[in-house]
């Protein structure tokens, strides 16, 4: 189910130490919601790299790894480059660990460009604030909230975007405030 490596290991045990159980659940649950989209559309990824973007992509929002002045995905980016460093990646693949996690709050990145950007692209958002349901039927909704509950995490997670566009009106947190995701996370069918 999981990528059995020593990075995807520690990617793991990292999520677990420093992320509310809400954010993994989170994190795994964009793992999981990306591998089906991409085994629903024949989308050819990196198994160990996206585990470790999806792990890793959400923890400069813990109090440990919040920088006052870079966005949380600049912020994080550089956290996931270092532990592709120490992981003994080479700096190609410590660079593309870096470019998913800071992509996932840019503009859509193409399948056929960057997959596993594209995949933490479209789990995210579908955590997140429910876009593109179709992708996701109830059988799998069921099986993988079952396994990884939401555990107030839209609650949770809004608080945090609106900390972060509080600080940084002008980071990408800031503008999905400003553009309404306290309504579109209210809306998400997931709940």
């Amino acid at each position: 189910m999981f990528p059995e490596t020593p990075a995807a290991a520690a990617a793991r045990a990292v999520a677990t130490r420093f992320c509310s159980a809400a954010l993994l659940n989170h994190s795994v649950r964009s793992y999981l919601w990306g591998a089906h989209y991409a085994a629903a559309h024949g989308i050819a990824f990196d198994d160990e790299l996206y585990y470790v973007s999806a792990l890793l992509h959400d923890l400069a929002l813990t109090a440990e790894f919040d920088n006052h002045g870079l966005p949380f995905e600049t912020a994080g980016g550089h956290l996931a480059w270092v532990f592709g460093a120490a992981a003994g990646w080479p700096a190609g693949r410590a660079a593309h660990v870096e470019e998913i996690i800071v992509l996932h709050m840019r503009d859509d990145v193409a399948a056929t460009a960057d997959p596993e950007s594209h995949l933490l692209q479209v789990a995210t958002s579908w955590d997140v604030s429910g876009r593109r349901p179709e992708e996701f039927p109830p059988d799998v909704r069921t099986t993988i909230l079952t396994h990884y509950p939401r555990l107030g995490f839209g609650a949770e997670f809004l608080a945090c975007f609106e900390d972060q566009a509080a600080r940084k009106p002008d980071s990408a947190a800031g503008g999905a405030v400003a553009s309404g995701i306290a309504a579109r996370i209210a809306a998400n069918p997931l709940g």
